[in-house]
């Protein structure tokens, strides 16, 4: 039998594919939300197409009169201290229950744990960072551009060599002059 999931389970999902970590494969992510790998592709798809129906933002935003379906790059610092703190005490279930609750799942509570015990990235490293990501990309593009050139040169060099071999098996025309 074929299972049925609802507007905002397949919403959610299709967000935790895309915002996954860089290691992890879109199989592995289908594998671990219960979720057939092509149906959880044809997901993407469908939003990417901006035909996967989005679930009315009121019924988004309040669940049991909470505030929730905040994203989980939406929350403060001191929101996310705030959310380990309380789920400390908590077991696997209540976490899940509660991640439920404020539209989180129970990995992001981890991760923002860990973050927090080895130290949040600073202003100066979130700036490195960038910087980094800029060097990158214009190392890119200065790779690109060399290859374009070599290949231009290259093509030169054999035009050139070529001509001097018809210039040796027929001669000069009377055009060329030697």
């Amino acid at each position: 039998m074929r299972a049925r999931f609802n507007q905002s389970f397949k919403i959610q999902a299709v967000e935790k594919a895309l915002s996954r970590a860089e290691g992890i494969s879109l199989a592995e992510m289908a594998k671990s939300l219960g979720v057939g790998n092509s149906t959880l592709s044809k997901w993407i798809c469908k939003s990417r197409n901006q035909t996967l129906d989005r679930v009315s933002n009121e019924k988004l935003s309040t669940v049991s009169g909470v505030a929730c379906e905040k994203r989980p790059q939406d929350w403060t610092d001191e929101e996310k201290l705030n959310l380990v703190i309380r789920c400390g005490s908590m077991s696997e279930v209540e976490i899940n229950q509660y991640c439920r609750e404020q539209g989180l799942y129970a990995h992001h509570i981890k991760q923002w744990k860990d973050e927090l015990a080895n130290g949040v990235m600073t202003n100066k490293q979130a700036a490195n960072t960038a910087e980094n990501r800029r060097l990158k990309l214009e190392n890119k593009a200065l790779k690109k551009e060399l290859n374009r050139k070599e290949k231009a040169l290259a093509e030169a060099a054999a035009l050139l060599i070529l001509q001097k071999k018809a210039n040796r098996l027929w001669g000069y025309d009377e055009d060329d002059s030697p």
